[in-house]
């Protein structure tokens, strides 16, 4: 070795996974595994549509890792643990695994869960549009409440439409009958009613941070989100 090559530095180490990356990690890998077997076992039966909702599941959940690198957007584990159990719970166990009709209060819970995680991500949003110096976009407290708010509950609706496709394209029962209700009618509406609460509960709990400044985990999520993702933000 050259005197050049012991005088160069060495590329410093990358610190050892948190926790919360190492719980997402395992999980991750335990829902593949459950998942791939429930694959295996649907093609040898010829259930082409439960194969094919199970394999996009697949996706789904290895969505982040993939587009990770070409994104150029480092997501806290925090937030990508919650999206990967709720994605599980609501399509793999709802859907494949029928917890939908099994436990009668599984789809209130999970929409209840979907207009909170999806307000989180309203806030994250808004504040980086916020902070970003490319963007010239300056939000008083209030509308960045609302506009978490305005963005769960627009998603709630789209999925709402999805469900409906899904029945009228593909003949799925996404939309469970209710209280009666053959039509779906009533679940919609239910799903509707519980994704605005949800969203409302966290965009309440948004504006009163945004005002007091208190320590929250929401506060820790988009810290450590401003500091794993540099090149969104200013300088300053």
């Amino acid at each position: 070795m050259s005197d050049t090559d012991r005088d160069m530095p060495l590329p410093p180490e990358e610190p050892p996974p948190s926790l919360a990356r190492r719980i997402y990690r395992a999980t991750v890998f335990t829902f593949l595994a459950i998942m791939g077997l429930e694959l295996i076992a649907a093609v040898f039966r010829g259930q082409w549509l439960t194969a094919f909702l199970v394999a996009m599941i697949i996706a789904i959940t290895l969505a982040p890792q993939l587009f990770k690198r070409k994104l150029a957007v480092d997501i806290p584990a925090e937030f990508q643990l919650l999206a990967i159990v709720f994605v599980f719970a609501a399509l793999f166990l709802g859907e494949i695994r029928d917890f939908y009709h099994r436990i009668w209060w599984w789809d209130i819970a999970l929409h209840t869960t979907s207009g909170l995680l999806l307000g989180i991500l309203g806030f994250l949003l808004v504040y980086v549009l916020n902070e970003n110096e490319r963007v010239e976009v300056h939000m008083r407290p209030r509308f960045v409440a609302l506009f978490a708010f305005v963005f769960a509950v627009a998603i709630g609706a789209l999925w709402e439409i999805f469900e409906f496709g899904m029945d009228q394209i593909f003949g799925t029962n996404m939309q469970k009958p209710m209280f009666g209700d053959p039509s779906g009618l009533t679940d919609t509406m239910f799903d509707l009613i519980v994704d605005t609460l949800g969203a409302l509960v966290i965009s309440l709990y948004g504006w009163w941070y945004l005002k007091r400044r208190k320590e929250s985990f929401i506060q820790v999520w988009i810290r450590k989100f401003i500091e794993r993702n540099p090149q969104l933000f200013r300088s300053s």
